[in-house]
Formats: structure tokens, sequence, C-alpha cells
């Protein structure tokens, strides 16, 4: 590569074309210029390779026809570039029996540039280099890989690329694969993180940028990709499995709406506590729900990060000694032992109920806030946090005494699903306990309190 046409391209770009075996995949963020310099190594090998005395037309194929159309204007760049004449023949048929199309670029060497439809059978009785563009995102990427994987048996090359989109697909299986030896192939990722430092922001700016403004690029790109797994996939090169998280984001979503209020003492029906409570490693979460008729609405929320027991202990008895308050399900597993039982001495075990994190006991309230989300039973606002937080939680395998194990990641920001089970004590609280009435208030340790009798 020359240095006047080394000028276009950056770390990771050069990477990708020095590399020159047959097969080559990557895994990449998006919008980095990918299709730029596979449309550069296209144009390149069609004036160039040739196979059996022969130049090699290529086939290149992506999941939609708007993408195809950008990878042609790329090549006829690219041609211009190289002062070589072609020839745009447009939209034209290749097999008419079965009235498939592709938009070709003829060369003066006799060579073609074809972009094809998804669909497989494009592929069929061709010969020549193979690019499969966005191939995760293929509607049928297994009988599309079964018609164009021959297209290279006389030794023409294949490039796959694309972005992640789950787990559950041929191409992750082929990451999968190439990273534990059982494919030779040759394999690059590249997320947002890899391409930035390799020079992305500069080349975007057209100037050498400083390190602050490269992350205030990223924290706005971030920003804007509005969840979590937009980001991990689509840009951090991480396959996120929707189906092994315990509730969805498309479930999630259902549940929106605007409930947080500043003063609940404005609220006109008995609201439930949650608490899960940690002092350092991760937050401290208190949620209270609101209950009208069988649905539950987020009213307030606290999140305490390193806040002294005392000063959570002084929150929540703040909070239990609302007339309408009912009931507090509060983590007492390891650290929150002594707060639970204390709050149990003061309130009483109708007010506050101690709940040991045990497996059982666990699934259990995972499963009450799945069926509430199910239901369209609990509503809370659009929350980035929240979201991020509930959807975190997988579905483990089931141990051997048929227990469901639940867990997540742990994030140094945003702890370990602690919203989550803060909502889940939360329905819980509310879902096992009688209706209780305030009856008598008086006044113990200079904190009110209401007596509570059951009405049956």
């Amino acid at each position: 590569m020359n240095k006047e046409v080394s000028k276009f391209f950056i770390k990771y770009q050069k990477d990708w074309l020095n590399d020159h075996s047959q097969i080559k995949l990557a895994s990449k963020s998006r919008r980095i210029g990918f299709t730029w310099i596979q449309s550069f190594e296209d144009v390149k090998d069609v004036l160039s390779l040739k196979i059996r005395n022969k130049p090699c037309d290529v086939w290149y194929t992506s999941a939609d026809i708007s993408a195809a159309k950008e990878y042609i204007n790329y090549c006829k760049f690219w041609a211009k570039a190289f002062n070589k004449g072609v020839e745009d023949l447009g939209e034209i048929i290749i097999d008419e029996e079965k009235g498939i199309k592709a938009l070709s670029l003829e060369f003066e060497n006799g060579a073609r540039i074809n972009a094809i439809s998804s669909n497989p059978s494009a592929f069929r009785s061709k010969g020549g280099k193979v690019v499969i563009d966005e191939f995760a995102f293929h509607k049928n990427p297994v009988e599309l890989w079964k018609a164009a994987r021959p297209v290279i048996t006389w030794g023409y090359p294949l490039r796959i690329i694309s972005s992640l989109n789950g787990t559950n697909n041929l191409f992750y299986k082929f990451i999968e694969k190439i990273k534990k030896g059982k494919l030779n192939w040759s394999l690059h990722e590249v997320d947002i993180y890899k391409a930035v430092n390799d020079g992305l922001v500069d080349k975007i700016f057209g100037r050498k940028t400083t390190k602050q403004e490269r992350e205030a690029w990223l924290n706005d790109l971030k920003e804007s990709c509005g969840d979590e797994v937009t980001w991990q996939q689509e840009f951090c090169c991480i396959a996120v499995d929707e189906t092994s998280s315990f509730i969805t984001y498309d479930l999630i979503n259902t549940c929106i709406e605007d409930t947080l209020i500043d003063d609940l003492s404005k609220i006109s029906n008995d609201f439930y506590l949650g608490f899960d409570v940690a002092r350092k490693k991760d937050l401290s979460v208190i949620a209270a729900l609101e209950k009208m008729g069988a649905v539950f609405y987020l009213r307030k929320k606290f999140e305490l990060k390193n806040v002294k027991y005392a000063e959570q202990k002084t929150l929540v008895m703040k909070l239990l000694s609302n007339p309408k308050c009912r009931k507090l399900a509060i983590d007492a597993t390891g650290i929150g032992n002594q707060m639970a039982e204390e709050l149990k001495e003061e309130f009483g075990s109708r007010m506050v109920e101690p709940i040991m994190f045990a497996p059982r006991i666990k699934e259990e309230m995972a499963y009450k806030l799945l069926y509430a989300f199910q239901d369209r039973n609990i509503r809370f606002p659009d929350d980035e946090d929240i979201k991020n937080d509930i959807h975190s939680v997988k579905r483990l395998n089931t141990t051997a005494n048929g227990i469901v194990r639940f867990d997540a990641d742990r994030s140094e920001t945003d702890g370990h699903a602690d919203r989550f089970w803060a909502f889940a004590l939360a329905i819980y609280a509310g879902t096992n306990q009688p209706y209780q009435k305030p009856e008598v208030l008086y006044k113990k340790n200079n904190n009110y309190k209401f007596l509570t009798m059951n009405l049956i």
C-alpha cells in the first residue's frame, strides 16, 4: 500500500488490509469504516488478483439495499482513485428464472463487482470473491452460508463482516469456533474504544483531538444509544442474548409511565417498601410503590452510595412512619441483618419483614416481579438506570434440588441489580400482606409510628 493511499485509512483498517488470509471475519462497531475499507480491498482484488489466470469477480451482499448502494458508491470512488476505467451497469438481472438482480460495476479488465440481495439463491452457480456484510442481521444466514461458501472453492477470498446481534446466530457461532481453534480463520475484533484509540475521532474531526474530546465524544455516543443492549452490541462487540434476560427490554418498556412524586404524603393509597441494603460495594436502594387496585406505581426511589447505616436507618424509619405505608420487605442477608432486626423490633413484624436472600425466596420474589411486568401491574418512569438494572438479571441453571438461580453482572457504578431486588422486595411486601389500617399514632424515641390492625 503506497503512502498516498495509506493516508485514507487508520490502524485497524490497515490491519484488515494487510491480512491476506483466505477467510477473515470482522466483529466490529457500527459506522467505523469497515465497508469503506472492504470496498478498497475489493477494487484492488478486481484489478490485481487472478485465479486460474482470470480476473476476480466480487459478490457482495448486505442485509439491506441502502448498504449495497453505499458499497457500490465506495467502489466507484476507489476505481477513480486507482485511475481505472469502470462502467456502472446499474441494476442488472443475474438470474432471469428467479428474477434475481444485482447492482454491478464492470472494470476494464472484464471483472465485475456485484452487490446482490441477501437471497441465498443469488450465490448459486457463482464463482469469485465473497463479501458478506452485516451477516448477523441477514434473514436466513444458514441458507445464505450454504449457498455462499462453495463460491470460493477454487481459492477465492471470503470476507464476513458484522456487528453483533445476540448469541443465537451463525455469525456469533463462527466467532466462538475461531476463538476455540475449531476454525482456522482470521478474526478481527474492533469495538468503538479500539477504533477511537486508533484514530477514529481524529479522522472525524479532521485533526488531532485531546483525550478529553475523545472521552466526551464516546460519552455522547453512549448516551444517544438509549439502552445498554444497543451500546454493547452495536458499538462494543459484546453479544447480548435477550433470551437469557429474565425480564426483556420489550416487556420493561410496556410498563413505562410518569409515576414519581415529590411528597409521599400526597398519595391516597397504601404503599409498600422494598429495601436492598448495601454499604460500600453496591447501592442501597429503597423503592416505594403505591398500590392502586392490582397495579404498583413507583412513587419514590432512593439510591444511596456509601451512606452510613445510621443515615439509611433514619430515612427508612421516616418512610415507615408515613400513615400510608403498610409494609417493608428488607434484605436481611449479611450486612442488612442488623438493620432489619432493629427495624422489626422498632415497628413490629407486621410492618417489617426481614428477607434472607436464600435461593427459594429469591426465586419467588423474582417471579412475582416478572408476573407484575407480564400483567402490566407495575409502572415506573423512563429511567435508563432502572431499565438496564432490571434487564441485567439473568435466569441461570436450575440447581439439583429444582431451585432456579438468578444473578447479574456487578457494575462499579450501578451495583449488582440492586434496583431489581428493591422492586422485587416491594412487590413481595405488597402481595404477601393482608390489608392493614392505621389505628393509633404514638411517639417512641422521637419517631412517630402507627399501630395497625388487620381487617379480615
